[in-house]
């Protein structure tokens, strides 16, 4: 009851005229940016976070959640249009929804990754308001030592799950770890990794560094790649679903969510597994498997729903234990250290208002999203003839006035270029993103908790395992890194026994 009435409290936060139409405006540029191709939603609110140093935080966050969304579905606009996925969370909406679109079904498919995104948003943000405050109730509990093996667990896990391989994932996180080293040592103050610089005393800005990584470096690579030709845009028409696809898709528009909530919420989480998971359980459970690959609905409207609640997961680990799971959620952690507050247990004792508003907002945001989206996709396919040339120069000037705006100095566009080269540098060499991100965000804060857990134990190493929820997390570690190598011992043991029973058969033969 506590929780509903503070969702009623926040619905008159949200529904304000002016936060009504921050909403507005965070569901139609993210949609627009997120239906561009190459930009998805962290470089969206990456983008766009400087524009809201003016803004109340309310109205911001109210606008980063409109953003969020808008540039999930924008993302998935594009795969099914052009096969070409606006964000990773995406991919899977090109493998039915295009072929949809060659098949002259753009439309359905188009309405059925909307109404997914609908039914998984609204179904996953009941579920954030049922379960954040209990999850912020428990987590006042948890001590240094605690948030050192969540933190831990952050790392393992978002570099085991993105990427070709391990290696490349841990070599991305020392990329952000050593990023987030820049500037004074919290408790000595002295300088570290600054050369001699001032400027870089106060460390280096997470928006530089995200939009940075995010922007400048796709912007790099695309340019590396340009050709001349662009890809034409189908046809879209009037988007509505028949009988027989609503029959089809009201099943998976209610399994998505259940699949993609849970992943959300878990460090490195994210929406790309669940959206596979959501693709693969639909095929199995469909009637109409023999036109899977060749434009089944079921594999649009699934995934898009489990992405859609995966991003409402992802917000109750960032509201309530401070945690970013994605790349958005690292940006947006962000932006809340940019007004000055501190995503946690407390944070919705502290900030109500902020919190609950913004939640009430997501479900507003839901229905804008569908509102806007269903009659405006010919539209969106529209916007996909400006000419990259054009697109991505404006994204490079966008990058560079949002970083000036960040300090006012002039070498924070010198630190947006190397870190954007670096950015071009781990797309070359098939280096994820996030990890970087998470290490930036994560990394001082790690050190901050690892270090206490030590100080409070008399500098015994025991204290970063003395209490019982430590040691179950770092279980769940060795769990993660040693699953390969169990994965490999089964496989061979499967295969001795296959050659001793084909041996059997031989010789008995």
């Amino acid at each position: 009851m506590d929780s509903l009435n503070s969702l009623i409290d926040g619905f008159g936060t949200a529904l304000t005229p002016m936060n009504l139409l921050w909403a507005a405006i965070g569901v139609l540029l993210g949609t627009a940016i997120g239906v561009l191709p190459g930009i998805g939603p962290a470089m969206a609110v990456a983008l766009l976070l400087p524009v809201t140093y003016g803004l109340d935080p309310t109205g911001a966050f109210i606008m980063f959640a409109g953003i969020y969304y808008g540039a999930m579905f924008g993302g998935s606009t594009t795969s099914i249009l052009l096969n070409t996925p606006g964000e990773s969370a995406a991919v899977v909406a090109a493998i039915e929804g295009n072929p949809m679109a060659k098949a002259g079904r753009g439309a359905q498919a188009l309405a059925a990754a909307a109404i997914g995104h609908f039914a998984g948003g609204m179904i996953g943000t009941i579920l954030l308001v049922v379960l954040a405050p209990t999850v912020a109730s428990l987590a006042i509990g948890i001590g240094a030592p605690d948030y050192f093996a969540i933190m831990v667990l952050a790392f393992i896990a978002v570099t085991s799950v993105l990427g070709a391989s391990r290696i490349r994932g841990v070599a991305s996180l020392l990329i952000g770890l050593t990023i987030g080293l820049v500037g004074l040592d919290q408790m000595t103050g002295q300088q570290r990794l600054t050369f001699g610089s001032l400027h870089l005393a106060d460390g280096v800005d997470v928006v530089i560094v995200a939009v940075g990584l995010f922007a400048i470096g796709e912007a790099l690579w695309v340019a590396a790649h340009l050709r001349r030709s662009t890809g034409k845009p189908i046809p879209v028409g009037r988007p509505w679903l028949g009988r027989t696809d609503l029959k089809r898709t009201w099943k998976p528009w209610l399994r998505g969510p259940v699949i993609g909530f849970p992943f959300g919420a878990i460090p490195a989480g994210g929406a790309e597994i669940p959206t596979f998971l959501s693709y693969v359980t639909e095929k199995r459970l469909s009637k109409h498997r023999d036109q899977f690959g060749k434009g089944a609905i079921e594999g649009v409207a699934g995934p898009e729903a489990a992405a859609s609640a995966s991003a409402a997961g992802t917000l109750v680990s960032m509201l309530t234990l401070g945690l970013p799971t994605t790349a958005v959620a690292a940006v947006m952690l962000a932006a809340f250290q940019q007004y000055g507050i501190q995503p946690g247990p407390l944070l919705f004792e502290r900030e109500p208002e902020l919190v609950w508003g913004l939640i009430a907002s997501l479900f507003v945001g839901m229905v804008l999203l569908l509102a806007l989206n269903l009659p405006l996709a010919p539209v969106w396919a529209k916007l996909l003839r400006i000419p990259r040339p054009y697109l991505y120069a404006g994204i490079l000037f966008f990058a560079a006035v949002g970083a000036y705006a960040v300090g006012g100095e002039s070498l924070d566009l010198v630190i947006l270029l190397v870190i954007g080269l670096i950015g071009f540098g781990m797309r070359r060499y098939g280096l994820p993103v996030l990890p970087a991100v998470i290490g930036v965000i994560l990394g001082p804060a790690a050190e901050q908790q690892l270090r206490r857990a030590i100080q409070i134990s008399d500098g015994s190493v025991t204290g970063l395992v003395n209490t019982p929820f430590s040691v179950t997390v770092y279980a769940i570690v060795v769990l993660i890194v040693a699953w390969p190598l169990i994965g490999r011992l089964i496989a061979r043991l499967r295969g001795g026994r296959k050659t001793a029973e084909e041996s059997r058969t031989v010789s008995g033969g």
